[in-house]
């Protein structure tokens, strides 16, 4: 067999080769920022970190320079950790309308990619980009006169919904004067998972296997799916009373492998000790971050009009 002979499949995101290559089978396409003429937001590319080339692309709406200062959305994108960036046209055209709808500043965070750069490299990246937005000096001017920065909520679909989870518990609540303060998560479709399977990955073991292989691709090790990074409540897990925000929105899809576990992490959320406000949306009929793909359907619209309304929520 040659070079090209398949190592291993990682359908629908990527496969690697037997001579090392990984070929990436979605999520690589890449579109200009600027002006969105539907929406009327404004976007641009910055980078945050020279040394590791942790960059971010900027979205801001249609707003005069008196305009009252707006919030913040920290967006973490989809991808199983091994796909997408903020410049894939799906995403970006996902923020154009989140922000013209929330009428709020974004920051789209592009973290470095497994498996060439393994967990956790991609939270210690979004880390970085939050340090940012709370780091002053080399503030972009559009964060720095636009937004409050008493209203930053993360948001993130897929695995950047896990990634929103691990920084808001990652901010001491107990630290009297914190650098970082998070308003809210809002997960969209979280991606979390274990080795036992719950709900209806009992009887679907062909995508209860299938997920199982996309968490091993991006984090091998001997913990798989019941990694502390995946699963939340698996045992040295932190308590999710430790989440320092003030209110999470859990948002699932009816159709999708992962719903099981966003409904398990709200109703864990519900049972602890966490004082904030809490809502879980579910949306029936519909699969894994089907805003993405299908964003005219009504359905989407109406996602994006519930994620924008809880951005606004003080």
């Amino acid at each position: 067999m040659g070079s090209n002979e398949v190592l291993l499949d990682v359908s629908p995101y990527a496969r690697v080769l037997k001579d090392g290559t990984i070929e990436r089978l979605n999520g690589t396409q890449v579109v200009p920022a600027g002006l969105d003429p539907l929406t009327g937001v404004l976007s641009k590319d910055i980078v945050i970190c020279p040394q590791t080339g942790v960059s971010a692309r900027l979205y801001k709406p249609n707003i005069t320079e008196t305009s009252p200062k707006l919030p913040l959305i920290v967006y973490y994108h989809g991808g199983a950790f091994c796909i997408a960036s903020a410049a894939e046209p799906l995403y970006h055209n996902c923020l154009n309308m989140l922000v013209a709808e929330a009428r709020a500043i974004a920051v789209s965070v592009n973290y470095r990619l497994a498996p060439e750069h393994p967990l956790p490299i991609a939270y210690e990246d979004s880390w970085t980009a939050l340090e940012w937005v709370f780091g002053g000096e080399e503030l972009d001017e559009w964060v720095k006169d636009h937004v409050d920065l008493e209203r930053v909520v993360l948001v993130g679909d897929s695995c950047g919904a896990n990634i929103a989870h691990h920084l808001a518990l990652r901010v001491k609540k107990s630290d009297p004067d914190p650098k970082v303060k998070i308003a809210g998560i809002g997960m969209i479709h979280p991606y979390f998972w274990g080795k036992d399977p719950i709900g209806r990955e009992v009887a679907d073991s062909f995508r209860k296997s299938m997920v199982d292989t996309w968490w091993s691709f991006v984090c091998p090790s001997e913990k798989g799916g019941d990694d502390p990074l995946i699963n939340p409540f698996i045992d040295g897990s932190p308590s999710l009373e430790g989440l320092a925000c003030g209110k999470v929105l859990v948002l699932v899809a009816g159709d999708d492998i992962l719903r099981d576990r966003g409904r398990l992490y709200y109703d864990e959320l519900v049972k602890s000790n966490w004082a904030g406000s809490k809502e879980l949306i579910e949306t029936e009929g519909e699969d894994h971050v089907f805003h993405i793909f299908n964003p005219s359907s009504e359905k989407a619209k109406t996602l994006i009009k519930d994620l924008a309304s809880f951005i606004n929520q003080k």
